[in-house]
């Protein structure tokens, strides 16, 4: 992916202040702070992209019994859920709580079933980003193809119409702008784990970085 922009914008943390009331602090991993409730930072290598909604598809390929493409308004009328989650960036800010919308990623693995052979499984976006997670990590009930955040629609900044969302990782693998899952039967490094970022991604082990 070739480099147009690099846009950051950094929340207000909690730093050396007490915790909101009620904040439980061992939601909030080691080497986290929490941003202000009305802010959620961006983080994000290039430009916003500007999607033509009608001619958008998602795909899910590779090492499945079943390859599946959906139009936006196909996608949309899968079944849905919502997740009570928190997200937790490598940069080291964190949110606690908020809800997020989309299709279950057990929804997705029932309908193309996954071959034996599959382990992991990439994530492809626009502008050639990928990311990778174990398929054995994606296959969780709190995952999901997530298009909407506290109610509404997720702003194009913050990765619509489609991200991917895996709650248990660091937030890059919650990948943005999500156009299709490559089923595979071994690891293939993502665009920040080629540059530095650790593959595991772990919030409570602190793995952000090889």
């Amino acid at each position: 992916m070739r480099r147009r922009s690099y846009t950051r914008q950094m929340a207000f943390l909690f730093k050396g202040k007490r915790l909101p009331e009620g904040v439980d602090p061992a939601r909030i991993p080691p080497g986290q702070t929490l941003t202000a409730p009305e802010r959620w930072p961006l983080l994000h290598f290039g430009p916003v992209p500007k999607t033509d909604i009608a001619k958008w598809e998602f795909k899910v390929f590779g090492a499945v019994e079943h390859e599946l493409t959906l139009d936006y308004g196909e996608l949309r009328a899968l079944p849905s859920k919502d997740v009570m989650a928190d997200i937790h960036c490598v940069t080291g800010w964190s949110r606690l709580g908020d809800n997020w919308t989309g299709v279950p990623i057990r929804e997705i693995l029932d309908r193309v079933k996954p071959k034996p052979v599959a382990k992991y499984v990439n994530a492809h976006c626009e502008y050639g980003y990928t990311t990778s997670v174990p398929l054995s990590v994606l296959d969780s009930e709190e995952n999901l193809l997530c298009y909407a955040w506290n109610g509404q629609d997720l702003t194009p900044e913050h990765g619509w119409p489609l991200r991917l969302f895996v709650p248990s990782k660091y937030f890059w693998k919650s990948a943005k702008w999500l156009r299709g899952l490559e089923f595979m039967d071994r690891n293939r490094l993502g665009f920040w784990e080629q540059r530095g970022y650790h593959d595991e991604a772990d919030p409570w082990k602190e793995t952000r970085y090889w």
